[in-house]
C-alpha cells in the first residue's frame, strides 16, 4: 500500500476535525456578536454557549476521542509496514462512521441514532486493533 493511500483516511478525518473547529468558531463568536453570550459568562470556560454552539463544540471535542486511537493505530501500522487493503479498507469505513456521527450530531442530534453511528465506529475500531494486534502477535 502507498503512504499516499494509507494516510488519505487520516487526512479526510482531520479535516471533519478541522471543518467542526472553524464552524464551532464561527457559531461561537455569532454567539458573541449577536449578544446571546457574554463574554464574562464564558470566560471561564463555563457552559454558556447557546444550545446549537455547544452541539458543534461538543461534537469537535468529540473528534478528540475515539478518533485518537484511530490516529494511534495508523502511526504505529504504517512504519511496521502493517497498513494493508485490509486496514486501509477499515480505515474508510471508521471515517464514514464518524461522518455519520457528526452529520447526526449537528443536525437532528437523535441520541439512539447517534449512538449507533459511534458503536459502529468503535467495532470498527476494534477491528481494526484486533486484527493488527493478531498480524504482530502471530508474525503474519
Amino acid at each position: 500500500m502507498s503512504v499516499q493511500w494509507v494516510l488519505l483516511p487520516v487526512f479526510v478525518q482531520v479535516g471533519l476535525t478541522f471543518f467542526l473547529l472553524l464552524w464551532m468558531a464561527g457559531a461561537r463568536r455569532n454567539a458573541l456578536v449577536r449578544g446571546e453570550t457574554k463574554m464574562k459568562d464564558i470566560a471561564l470556560r463555563q457552559p454558556n454557549w447557546p444550545a446549537k454552539t455547544t452541539q458543534i463544540g461538543n461534537c469537535y471535542l468529540n473528534q478528540f476521542e475515539i478518533p485518537v486511537l484511530f490516529y494511534i493505530i495508523v502511526a504505529i501500522a504504517l512504519p511496521l509496514r502493517h497498513m494493508d487493503l485490509v486496514m486501509v479498507m477499515l480505515s474508510w469505513v471508521f471515517v464514514v462512521t464518524r461522518f455519520a456521527h457528526a452529520g447526526i450530531f449537528v443536525t437532528s442530534n437523535d441520541v439512539r441514532t447517534r449512538s449507533l453511528a459511534w458503536f459502529a465506529g468503535v467495532l470498527v475500531l476494534l477491528a481494526m486493533w484486533v486484527y493488527f494486534a493478531l498480524r504482530i502477535l502471530l508474525l503474519i
